[in-house]
């Protein structure tokens, strides 16, 4: 399997590139490398059109100490059309909710929660289909999949995205359809219909495959405090979660509900679980650890094809309940 010698990890935290390449329409293909035993594994491709006096350097703007900063949107003379307004394919907030992406059937666009507007968009020329878009905090680096009609890029291939450079530089390739991707600062976790891998992000190396009931919606949530990587996904049975403590080497079953899972949210640090069924009636608070149900609310608004994005403080003002 290639590494990547030009990567540094941890990754630190520039000053972001207040200009960002202004082509929202560049489509440009990535590199190709190994295949490892079990699905097609493309590595990172080496930098070598960065300047020469930075060969061992790639350092993606993560502008966490600037809550504010904002991609710039094109200009519009480039964001003006005759087109029919995009599908929505996708949707997914970033790390710490901050903002959200949109995947469609012609690219995809960022848009700022509070207060709420569009701060970045790219349109592809053809095809432009994003079926899965996933960003990593507010930084350059998102991780992209094809959708809709006319997909931008193989539905089975997870496109590693450098907004800086307008171009992919990387991808991960598997045998089925991928349904959703998760992103860390070290981690890349891929998921499919009954199996999810998770991949160190620095050398894009294999770390752990797990089985999975059918799960077509591609839940999966991973926690974000540094060091202490808390995965959640379906179990191998239904109502069941699987809970992997990586820092710990534990993993945890849950018998959550009765009926399948409809939704699932963790904690930024992993701590609290809340989970959601098919039934819609009832929302469960469980301690990661040992499995424990610490509070069970009934919701009967909710139904089954929604959303379930809590966080911290809301768990914990719900205990108190």
């Amino acid at each position: 399997m290639a590494a990547l010698s030009a990567y540094s990890s941890p990754w630190p935290e520039p000053t972001p590139d207040p200009n960002p390449n202004p082509n929202p329409n560049s489509n440009t293909s990535c590199g190709v490398s190994s295949e490892d035993q079990t699905d097609q594994l493309q590595s990172l491709e080496s930098f070598s059109s960065m300047p020469q006096d930075e060969p061992d350097s790639f350092s993606p703007s993560i502008p966490e100490s600037n809550p504010n900063y904002q991609m710039p949107l094109p200009s519009p003379a480039e964001s003006t059309s005759s087109s029919p307004p995009p599908t929505l394919l996708h949707i997914s907030f970033n790390q710490d909710h901050g903002c959200f992406a949109a995947g469609t059937d012609h690219g995809f666009r960022i848009y700022n929660c509070d207060p709420f507007r569009e701060i970045f968009r790219r349109d592809f020329e053809r095809g432009g289909g994003i079926g899965v878009v996933e960003m990593l905090f507010r930084c350059n680096i998102l991780a992209l999949v094809g959708g809709g009609p006319d997909p931008q890029y193989p539905l089975n291939k997870v496109m590693i995205w450098d907004d800086h450079q307008s171009r992919c530089i990387g991808e991960l390739s598997f045998r089925s359809e991928v349904r959703s991707v998760k992103l860390r600062r070290d981690r890349i976790i891929v998921v499919l219909e009954q199996k999810i891998f998770v991949y160190n992000f620095a050398d894009l190396k294999l770390l752990h495959q797990i089985e999975t009931i059918a799960n077509p919606k591609g839940l999966c949530a991973v926690s974000q405090g540094v060091g202490s990587l808390v995965l959640v996904c379906p179990g191998l049975q239904k109502g069941q979660v699987r809970v992997e403590h990586y820092a710990s080497k534990r993993t945890k079953f849950i018998m959550a509900h009765d009926s399948r899972i409809a939704c699932f949210a963790l904690t930024q640090d992993g701590q609290l679980l809340a989970t959601s069924s098919t039934k819609g009636t009832l929302v469960r608070i469980f301690n990661t650890l040992d499995g424990t149900l610490l509070q069970e609310e009934c919701c009967p608004s909710i139904s089954a094809q929604s959303g379930l994005w809590l966080s911290s403080a809301w768990l914990r003002v719900l205990r108190t309940l």
